[in-house]
C-alpha cells in the first residue's frame, strides 16, 4: 500500500489545461503562416476543373505571374487567425481528453487516442469555421472571374462581409459539417499518429528531443495527407460555391460522389504533393514549437 501510493506521488501531475491551447495556438499559427503559400497552391489545385491540368510548379508560376509574388499570401492574415482559434482549441481539449482517459502514467491506447483527437478536431473545426470560410474565398478569389470576385482586403472584412450579404448563421452553415468531418480525420493524422509515432520511436530507445519529435511529425503529416485529402477537396469545394456556380454540391459525401462520376476516383487526390507538400512544413513547425513550449512552460 505504502508503495502504490508513493508510486502515485511520483507520478507527475498533468500540465494546466490552458498550456495546451496556447501552445497549440502559438505552435499552429507559425505553422500554418510559414505553409500558407502550399496551401494556396492546394486550394487553387483542388478547385481546377480546366484541361491541361497544371502541376504545383505550373500553379504556382500562374500565381505569381497574375497576381505577384504577394498573392502567394493572400489569406495569411485569415490562416494565422483560424489557427488561433481551431488547433488551438484541437491541441487544448485533446490534452484535456488525454488527462481524463490516461492510465496513471498518461499512456493511451491507439484506439483512445484516436477518440481524443477525432473529438478536438471536431470541436476545434466548429470553433474556427468562420475563419477558415474566410481563408478559403480569400485563397479561391484570384480564380475566379473579375466580375465575380468577392474582393476581401483581410479577415475582418471577409467575415462582415459574409454575415451581412449571408447572415452570422452562415459562417457556420457554409461548409461546417465537411469541415468538422476532415478535422475530425486530419487531427487523428497530425496529433493522434504524432503521439503514436513519437511513443513508438521513444519505446526503441530514441530520445525525447528535436530530432525526435521531427521524425514523428514527418511520418504524421503523410499519414493525415493520406487520411484526409478526399475529404478537404470536398470541403473546399462546398466552401467555394455560389448561387451562380455550374455544380451545387449538398454535402460532402454528395461532393465526393459527384466528383467520382464527373472527374474520376483520382481527383479525390486532387492536389495531393501540395497537401502533403504543405502539410510537412506545417506539421513540423507546428510540432517541433509546441515541443519547445512545452520546455519552456514547464514550470509556470
Amino acid at each position: 500500500m505504502a508503495a502504490s501510493a508513493e508510486g502515485k506521488k511520483a507520478a507527475p501531475a498533468p500540465p494546466a489545461v490552458w498550456k495546451g491551447f496556447l501552445q497549440g495556438s502559438i505552435g499552429a499559427a507559425v505553422g500554418g503562416s510559414c505553409a500558407h503559400p502550399l496551401d494556396l497552391i492546394k486550394v487553387r489545385m483542388q478547385l481546377q476543373t480546366e484541361v491541361p491540368k497544371l502541376n504545383m510548379l505550373q500553379m504556382g508560376g500562374r500565381i505569381i505571374s497574375t497576381e505577384g509574388f504577394f498573392g502567394l499570401f493572400k489569406g495569411v492574415d485569415a490562416s494565422a487567425a483560424r489557427q488561433l482559434v481551431y488547433s488551438g482549441t484541437r491541441f487544448g481539449m485533446y490534452d484535456m481528453l488525454k488527462n481524463f482517459a490516461g492510465d496513471e502514467r498518461g499512456r493511451l491506447s491507439m484506439p483512445a487516442k484516436i477518440v481524443c483527437a477525432a473529438g478536438s478536431g471536431a470541436l476545434g473545426a466548429f470553433a474556427g469555421n468562420p475563419g477558415d470560410l474566410a481563408m478559403v474565398r480569400m485563397q479561391a478569389d484570384g480564380k475566379l472571374p473579375v466580375e465575380q470576385r468577392r474582393g476581401y482586403k483581410n479577415i475582418f472584412d471577409a467575415v462582415s462581409k459574409i454575415a451581412a450579404s449571408e447572415g452570422v448563421a452562415s459562417m457556420w452553415k457554409t461548409g461546417v459539417v465537411p469541415n468538422m468531418n476532415r478535422a475530425a480525420i486530419i487531427t487523428v493524422g497530425q496529433l493522434a499518429a504524432y503521439d503514436q509515432c513519437k511513443q513508438i520511436l521513444v519505446d526503441y530507445g530514441a530520445k525525447e528531443c528535436i530530432q525526435t519529435h521531427f521524425s514523428a511529425s514527418f511520418m504524421a503529416a503523410f499519414i493525415a495527407s493520406v487520411m484526409s485529402n478526399p475529404v478537404d477537396v470536398a470541403k473546399t469545394r462546398l466552401m467555394n460555391q455560389n448561387k451562380s456556380s455550374a455544380t451545387q454540391y449538398t454535402g460532402t459525401l454528395n461532393a465526393m460522389t459527384t466528383m467520382v462520376k464527373t472527374e474520376g476516383p483520382l481527383s479525390l487526390y486532387k492536389g495531393f504533393a501540395a497537401t502533403f507538400s504543405r502539410q510537412l512544413p506545417y506539421v513540423v513547425i507546428t510540432w517541433v514549437t509546441v515541443e519547445q513550449l512545452k520546455k519552456v512552460m514547464k514550470d509556470w
